[in-house]
């Protein structure tokens, strides 16, 4: 298994991003919310603060995805997923969430909000052409690739 190192800095009070489990892709992120909780209304998205800011290596990526648990459970996602921060960046790491469930729901300091996974991209180079390959499929869109 490959291993990475990223410089990070940690303004929370809680513990860096870290895998349940050994062979887990995405690492638990937690809310900093020094000020108090925050309550999402059904329908409702909010920015939460995780006191995170990191120095990705140049040709990566961080993703910002769901925790299954509380999409099932509460109807709680993550609005851009997965939302990408660029190795770039510096600012704070922020989630945007929304509250696609029947219920409002109340974020805690230190709950797990996200899952974080760093990932390798490839920079595309355009190859400008009047023509493509042909393959079975063609043009044919959703529901397309399937024999039923």
């Amino acid at each position: 298994m490959e291993r990475l190192k990223v410089k990070i800095i940690n303004k929370s009070h809680h513990p860096l991003p870290d895998y349940g489990t050994f062979e887990a892709a995405g690492m638990d992120v937690r809310a900093y919310l020094p000020e108090g909780s925050i309550t999402l209304k059904p329908g409702q998205r909010g920015l939460i603060p995780t006191g995170l800011y990191m120095q990705l290596p140049q040709g990566y990526e961080c993703q910002i995805r769901p925790r299954s648990g509380l999409a099932l459970k509460h109807g709680l996602t993550v609005l851009n997923s997965p939302g990408t921060v660029d190795a770039d960046y510096r600012g704070e790491i922020g989630v945007i969430v929304i509250n696609l469930g029947e219920y409002d729901f109340e974020i805690k300091d230190g709950e797990r909000i996200c899952q974080m996974v760093i990932k390798s991209y490839t920079k595309v180079e355009w190859e400008l052409t009047d023509r493509l390959d042909r393959t079975a499929r063609e043009d044919g869109a959703f529901g397309h690739t399937g024999t039923n």
